[in-house]
């Protein structure tokens, strides 16, 4: 029927005799490959890893903004509120955010009128790539409260 049966540990051991027995050839040998990987993509993977933190960076900082813009805006626009009430409540916000580790170079303005009190916070967010600085400005605008 057929040849003999040989016992499989053997036929293993003949075939890995066989592949270390072939001469190789010079465009299998890979020394050296990762090193060259890791010098393309290393840089790349700290490009992503970054933009993740500076992004998250800037959403916080604007989210900071615009809560602080919408807590001053509901200050300013009570009934017995002012523009000076609004500014206040705006910039103790921030403090109580974070302060200059949230938003950094804040300024608060604000205007109240007889029908709308407006509150507008300024600064920028902090930034992992030195040098690049990103400003953010975000208003709140409500109805004055008044008796009638």
């Amino acid at each position: 029927m057929g040849g003999p049966i040989r016992h499989p540990t053997r036929a293993m051991g003949d075939l890995i005799a066989r592949v270390a027995a072939r001469p190789h050839s010079p465009r299998r040998d890979e020394r050296g490959s990762v090193s060259i990987q890791m010098i393309i993509l290393m840089p790349v993977m700290f490009l992503v890893m970054f933009t993740g933190m500076q992004a998250a960076l800037y959403y916080h900082a604007r989210a900071v903004a615009i809560a602080a813009a919408q807590e001053g805006a509901r200050a300013a626009g009570s009934e017995n509120g002012s523009r000076e009430s609004g500014v206040d409540a705006a910039r103790d916000f921030i403090s109580q955010a974070g302060g200059s580790d949230a938003l950094t170079s804040s300024s608060v303005s604000g205007s109240r009128s007889a029908t709308t009190a407006t509150v507008t916070v300024t600064g920028q967010s902090l930034s992992v790539i030195p040098g690049w600085k990103i400003t953010i400005s975000q208003s709140s605008s409500v109805p004055a409260e008044r008796l009638t």
